[in-house]
């Protein structure tokens, strides 16, 4: 097995200190490649800065032929992906497709938003003394963008960093996850294919410890992070004179609401949030973690909801029947693990699940659990549900922001007056009516309040998060 190797400034290269990705499941070999040298991150660095003025001037046909460009071979290569994102990842097959279904996707949609990133006109003869004059409003980059991705989704959210920063003319440099290195790898083999000046992007490899050295870089003014709060937090200290966006995962909350009685809508909901806990071995950022249901439905959607989960199959995720793959490594499992243990020695009744079998852990069910509990608090990351009682939907809304994150809330209702009063009233990013807060469309604006972070991605949103405008106020025309 070759070491696959990794991009700096546009051309594929080696470095020093071999690394062997496992397969989170059985821990065979995934894959290898090596870390980038001082120097290779210097001229990753430098080549990112000089290419910057080239960059912005790039027509929008070149910059949407690009995307468009790595969304077709993407496409073309989707099975090859999965396969790539399933052995290093550890996340079922067919999550994997959907993955790539959904990078696919995001590059398509940022080569449309590139077409059209062409600013606004604006009428200065509002004022007697504006007479003749029009400004031309339009966003220019800010110079190179750093990316810093996670584990959980090594493709997508690899995309939403280099998709938008091409869409909008601005070099970017990724430093992939250290778990989960080879997927941006193989995008990066694709970039490579297309017409993009030397410089515009580079892929570099590199454990956590040394992200520092870019974070600080002052030739790199964008930094968009997505990880733990804690490192977001310390990003946002080093780097005070750079634009930081930051999406730092969440406690996702589900509330089944008092008119949700229907058995069919119980049972859509128990599906549902039965999926969408545990769909990425509950390694999401808004996969649900808890759930308030309405003391008069609270009975019937347990029974529901434990029944749903008990269908999950686990096992091998390169079975395409499988639906719950491992955590990424058996230090995740075994600390999902603690954290249940002390729920349940505080008080919390396991419904099902419970008991961790190497880096795979079982879909658990959390009822009676303190609120005070960890898994309550903090962000679990693994496929653990709490679910708890509210008198009434005020209490629900309550309970849902009683945390320190605020990602997104799904909120299961049919009345619209319930729909707005839960967007008026969740402190969060996102508000979805009628499902699970996991859903995400990738060109919507998408991050959160509170601990949750700052800034917006989405194609168009992390666009202008990359982008500063600049207005141009042309004299003496005749309106």
């Amino acid at each position: 097995m070759e070491p696959t190797p990794f991009f700096v400034a546009g051309r594929p290269s080696h470095g020093a200190g071999e690394v062997t990705v496992h397969h989170p499941y059985d821990g065979r070999p995934a894959g290898r490649t090596t870390l980038a040298t001082a120097e290779q991150v210097e001229a990753a660095v430098a080549a990112a800065a000089g290419v910057a003025a080239t960059a912005a001037a790039l027509p929008a046909y070149a910059r949407a032929a690009a995307l468009d460009h790595v969304s077709r071979r993407l496409a073309e290569r989707a099975e090859e992906v999965a396969t790539v994102i399933t052995a290093e990842n550890g996340k079922p097959i067919k999550w994997a497709r959907a993955e790539v279904g959904r990078a696919v996707s995001t590059f398509r949609w940022a080569a449309e938003e590139a077409r059209r990133f062409s600013g606004e006109l604006q009428r200065l003869d509002t004022d007697p003394a504006a007479t003749g004059r029009i400004a031309l409003v339009r966003r220019v980059p800010k110079g190179p963008v750093l990316g810093i991705t996670p584990f959980n989704f090594p493709l997508n959210l690899v995309a939403h960093k280099v998709a938008p920063a091409i869409a909008v003319g601005a070099p970017i440099v990724v430093k992939p996850a250290p778990a989960t290195p080879l997927s941006a790898l193989l995008l990066g083999e694709i970039l490579a294919e297309t017409d993009l000046p030397a410089g515009m992007f580079s892929v570099l490899p590199l454990p956590n410890e040394r992200a520092a050295e870019l974070v600080t870089d002052p030739r790199l003014p964008v930094v968009s992070f997505t990880g733990s709060g804690p490192v977001g937090a310390a990003i946002r200290r080093s780097a005070p004179e750079k634009h930081v966006t930051l999406e730092l995962g969440g406690n996702a909350a589900a509330l089944i609401c008092q008119d949700w009685a229907d058995d069919e809508d119980l049972s859509f909901a128990a599906h549902r949030i039965a999926t969408f806990a545990n769909y990425q071995a509950g390694q999401s950022c808004i996969a649900v973690q808890r759930v308030y249901v309405h003391e008069m439905l609270y009975e019937g959607f347990l029974s529901r909801l434990v029944a749903a989960v008990r269908e999950l199959r686990t096992g091998d995720p390169a079975d395409p029947l499988t639906d719950v793959g491992p955590l990424v490594s058996e230090a995740a499992a075994d600390r999902v693990a603690a954290w249940v243990d002390e729920a349940v020695t505080a008080g919390a009744t396991v419904e099902t699940g419970g008991r961790r079998d190497g880096a795979t852990y079982p879909p658990t069910v959390l009822s009676e659990v303190p609120r005070d509990a960890k898994v309550c608090v903090e962000e679990v990351f693994g496929p653990v549900l709490v679910v708890d009682r509210v008198a009434d939907d005020a209490a629900g809304f309550a309970a849902v922001n009683d945390s320190a994150y605020g990602l997104q809330a799904g909120v299961f209702t049919r009345r619209l007056d319930v729909a707005f009063a839960a967007a008026r009233a969740l402190e969060v990013g996102g508000v979805i009516v009628g499902d699970v807060p996991s859903y995400r469309a990738d060109q919507m604006p998408y991050g959160g309040m509170k601990g949750s972070g700052v800034g917006r991605e989405g194609l168009r949103s992390a666009m202008d998060d990359y982008t500063v405008p600049r207005v141009t106020v042309l004299t003496g025309i005749d309106l």
